[in-house]
């Protein structure tokens, strides 16, 4: 079961599905999104399937994904959505538990990042909106110790994965994946900011990923950042 909410903000605002298997969480994030101009609640889903039912038939900008919900769970919910045709939604994934074991697995599946539940109105408004502009909503801090936590005892480095890039391309890469923000990319390059954005479109392109936290993860993934080391 679902529920659409009547728009109440502008036309330009960025529409926000809420998906979780409690109301009352629903609810309260509808209330804290709703208070901002900017920001337009147009449905809820209770459960992964009906998130993704929602997310074909509105398109929102923007779906706020539990992980743990009956039926079908968040991970897989979001893995439907972003190999659906067309997808532009983008997931932010919603978790109680900052190590919480789903979360990897939710980023794998192409989530833009994750919140935790306890979240500040706040954050959860800048998070959303981060997100629509197709940059990852969490700290650097965070995604590491996630991936560091679940990459750990992954299969060994495979750095061939990265043969098509070129060394500034790695170089980049590298430094994404400890944590850079695109203005200290360019500064520890000596390159320009919109220099840094044409090396990610085409590293994004290279190694088949879809936003910037995954091309995080496949940096790990591949060795070229280890956990522990600066």
């Amino acid at each position: 079961m679902s529920a659409n909410i009547e728009p109440a903000g502008p036309s330009s605002a960025i529409r926000v599905v809420v998906a979780d298997d409690q109301q009352l969480v629903r609810a309260g994030f509808t209330i804290m999104l709703q208070a901002h101009t900017d920001l337009e609640v147009i449905g809820e889903a209770e459960d992964g399937a009906a998130a993704v039912a929602l997310c074909l038939r509105l398109r929102p900008d923007v779906i706020l994904m539990d992980i743990r919900m009956p039926h079908l769970d968040g991970v897989e919910a979001t893995r439907r959505i972003v190999q659906s045709p067309d997808n532009r939604t983008r997931i932010l994934v919603l978790t109680t538990f900052d190590l919480d074991e789903y979360v990897y697995a939710a980023l794998q599946a192409g989530a833009s990042g994750f919140l935790l539940k306890d979240a500040s109105p706040e954050t959860l408004a800048e998070a959303v909106r981060t997100v629509a502009s197709g940059e990852s909503c969490f700290a650097p801090s965070v995604l590491q110790r996630l991936v560091a936590t679940y990459v750990r005892n992954a299969q060994p480095p495979d750095l061939t994965r990265l043969a098509t890039l070129t060394d500034r391309e790695r170089d980049v890469l590298r430094l994404v994946g400890a944590g850079r923000s695109n203005g200290e990319i360019a500064a520890t390059l000596y390159i320009s900011e919109t220099t840094v954005k044409t090396h990610l479109s085409r590293l994004f392109a290279k190694l088949g990923v879809r936003d910037r936290t995954q091309a995080v993860v496949m940096a790990y993934e591949t060795g070229l950042v280890v956990p522990g080391q600066r």
